[in-house]
């Protein structure tokens, strides 16, 4: 079976429109999805400063298109955007529980919980009362979940996401990478992996 890997991090915007497409085209394509959560603060400090050069430096063209692209992709995936009281957040911790979602099998419903808490509810999801309720939410122990996500194991897990994503090539967030080596980055790179999918 072909697969996709999901390199994501639930503080970036256009991974939010790609949570909530990447499945989809996935069942289509009878392709396996494979979620990798990853820091994408500690890629654009390793090697994508330019990120924070432009927010000390914005274009002002280049911004007001930004904000026109977000609302069409909204409007058009039929989605709520808001611009979140905190940003950028700090999502290590959300991240680290991805981990324990994926190995028990929540991955998918924990993660679109803690998108739309973010960028449709405007919830800071770096607080733990707001994941304890995410956790609950989708079905996840609480306590056990925060027990977890401080533990060596998947502290190293998230640390070796963002190093693998690092030396595959890969920059930002979401990046997709079909069967193992052709590498895709953004929401709207759908189309370029239909293609390749269909070339296979």
């Amino acid at each position: 079976m072909a697969t996709i890997e999901f390199f994501f991090d639930v503080s970036s915007p256009w991974t939010y429109y790609a949570c909530h497409r990447i499945e989809g085209f996935c069942a289509r394509n009878k392709v396996e999805l494979v979620w990798k959560p990853f820091l994408v603060g500690a890629v654009f400090n390793k090697i994508n400063p330019s990120v924070y050069q432009r927010r000390e430096n914005p274009i002002e063209a280049k911004d007001a298109y930004y904000k026109k692209d977000m609302a069409d992709w909204a409007r058009h995936l039929g989605l709520k955007m808001v611009k979140p009281s905190v940003f950028p957040v700090n999502s290590v911790k959300a991240l680290r529980g991805a981990f324990v979602a994926i190995d028990q099998g929540k991955i998918s419903d924990y993660a679109t919980a803690c998108f739309e808490a973010y960028w449709r509810d405007d919830r800071d999801i770096s607080q733990e009362s707001v994941l304890r309720e995410i956790v609950d939410a989708v079905g996840m122990d609480p306590d056990d979940f925060f027990s977890q996500i401080v533990t060596d194991e998947i502290k190293k897990r998230l640390f070796s996401t963002t190093d693998e994503l690092i030396r595959r090539g890969g920059y930002g967030s979401p990046t997709f990478f079909v069967n193992g080596d052709d590498m895709y980055f953004g929401n709207d790179r759908l189309e370029l992996m239909q293609a390749a999918l269909d070339r296979k």
